[in-house]
């Protein structure tokens, strides 16, 4: 199962959450792999913590060998690194990635990435984190996903770009991957005594959108997980928004299996 976590708006949660559900899966058992597609690799520092700087092969490199056309290019495997916590590997970022963009988007390698997961037989579970913004590295990792996830923080603003963000995967699908889903909204730092989020919440589910039923609660304890460079199930697993996550987690495996 290859998941993307996607949404044009910065500040969702995007990060958060790919490597939070991430290592849950690893936690259970799953061989699970996140991507991080960011050049401002959030998800790579949570996960790696200070070796992040450190890292001899990353996926600037990944998508640079695809400009330089070569007879033995380096296999995907060998830019994905291990984790602290078992099961969990990375496919990570760094600040490179941003200018290699548009020359990626100029030689229209967007097919590549699903070519290179496609090879990768090992992994149960494949977890996509993209940039705030919809050029190449959220088309190829919708291109190359099978569902999509949206993180959704509760204001006007943010359910105006949401409609936005549903026609433009659903353009992704129509034009290069008909098999992806909207796998479901996810609300994000929801405060469930305040009155705008409840009517925003309620507003959505009355408009058909693919709400999740899990919602995850803004809590101070999330930031000291991403200091402490550890996801919540490793960091705190009694924590309620620990709980929250798996929950989420439980939701989106079982409807996976009713698909």
């Amino acid at each position: 199962m290859r998941r993307v976590v996607f949404n044009q708006k910065g500040g969702v949660g995007k990060s958060t959450i790919a490597c939070n559900l991430a290592a849950i899966a690893a936690h259970r058992g799953e061989t699970t792999l996140l991507i991080d597609l960011d050049p401002q690799a959030n998800a790579t520092r949570y996960l790696l913590g200070r070796t992040a700087d450190d890292l001899g092969t990353t996926a600037s490199e990944f998508f640079d060998q695809m400009l330089n056309f070569t007879l033995r290019p380096k296999p995907t495997e060998e830019f994905i690194h291990p984790t602290p916590f078992a099961n969990l590997f990375i496919l990570p970022a760094d600040a490179a990635l941003e200018e290699l963009q548009a020359k990626l988007e100029a030689r229209y390698k967007i097919y590549k990435l699903r070519e290179a997961l496609e090879r990768l037989g090992e992994y149960a579970q494949i977890w996509i984190d993209t940039p705030p913004a919809l050029h190449f590295y959220t088309r190829s990792a919708l291109i190359a996903a099978d569902a999509c996830l949206i993180p959704f923080d509760c204001d006007e603003f943010a359910r105006q770009a949401l409609y936005s963000l549903l026609e433009n995967v659903a353009e992704i699908r129509a034009d290069h991957n008909q098999a992806l889903i909207v796998e479901g909204i996810v609300v994000n730092q929801y405060q469930a005594r305040a009155s705008l989020p409840t009517r925003l919440l309620d507003a959505l589910r009355a408009e058909g959108l693919p709400v999740l039923q899990q919602t995850l609660s803004a809590s101070v304890r999330i930031r000291e997980s991403h200091s402490a460079a550890k996801p919540m199930i490793h960091f705190d697993p009694r924590h309620k928004l620990t709980q929250e996550f798996v929950v989420l987690y439980d939701e989106l495996e079982s409807n996976a299996r009713y698909r």
